[in-house]
């Protein structure tokens, strides 16, 4: 009797676990379609319109948004030049799809503006089809508050990447005497920027240079998180960092420490 007892609870412990372990085997299939359904592959969008592109994004649940527009000798104007995460890379629904838009071949003759009053320089560039980034300031009581010392790109460039020009701008003097706060020069090109620092008593220190990173966009996979590069939009001699930073006060005669893009 004690025998057959033992051997009852024997099967029914088994059976117990074989009913925990289909459970715990049903729970990991469910679990394992249920991300795996939500993961798609980033199509290619290069060269497609936007609207093939939005109809390829939203079949796949994907969101997509316009980040730049850049000019393009290969890919005509109004297609998707490129985009971020690149094709192939495995994402979640409702991720986002960045897409720069070719504006074509550059065709736009860009105007000098220096010497111009700031006002009248965005006007005149914006007349020729181009835009103006955020511009940065430096302290000069040689010319007018608000005067263009510097453009970049400089006036009748060609194969420009994007039709966004950066300008340098006079303001003034506010700090102490032989002395002014440190402009922001990050963005900007060295070349459009040595002289105007020299005029005002910078030193400039031996360049370093350095390699731009690429920036990365992370994509979601079933086994964890990995990083897509997206191409690189820093030009050579393009200023990454500088010593002073921004804001901090300089006294003429100081050197300052640039480091540009390779």
């Amino acid at each position: 009797m004690a025998i057959r007892t033992l051997r009852n609870l024997f099967q029914a412990l088994f059976l117990l676990a074989a009913l925990l372990a289909t459970s715990l085997l049903f729970a990991l299939l469910t679990m394992h379609f249920a991300i795996h359904g939500a993961e798609v592959h980033v199509p290619s969008l290069r060269g497609m319109t936007l609207e093939q592109a939005r109809s390829q994004t939203a079949g796949l649940d994907l969101n997509l948004a316009i980040d730049h527009d850049y000019y393009s000798t290969d890919i005509p104007a109004g297609r998707i030049v490129s985009q971020s995460p690149p094709p192939g890379t495995v994402v979640r629904r409702e991720w986002q799809v960045r897409v720069a838009q070719s504006l074509g071949p550059q065709r736009v003759q860009v105007p000098d503006v220096l010497g111009m009053q700031q006002r009248t320089a965005i006007l005149a560039l914006r007349n020729s089809g181009l835009q103006t980034g955020p511009a940065a300031e430096l302290p000069d009581t040689a010319v007018v508050q608000g005067t263009v010392l510097a453009q970049d790109p400089p006036a009748h460039a060609q194969d420009i990447e994007q039709p966004s020009i950066h300008l340098l701008v006079a303001v003034p003097d506010t700090s102490e005497a032989n002395g002014f706060l440190m402009p922001d020069l990050h963005g900007l090109s060295l070349s459009n920027i040595r002289v105007q620092l020299t005029r005002v008593g910078i030193r400039l220190a031996p360049v370093r240079f350095e390699q731009a990173s690429i920036p990365q966009v992370a994509a979601v996979s079933g086994t964890g998180t990995r990083l897509a590069p997206v191409a690189p939009v820093t030009l050579p001699g393009t200023i990454l960092h500088q010593e002073p930073a921004a804001g901090s006060r300089i006294a003429v005669g100081d050197s300052v420490q640039l480091t540009v893009a390779r």
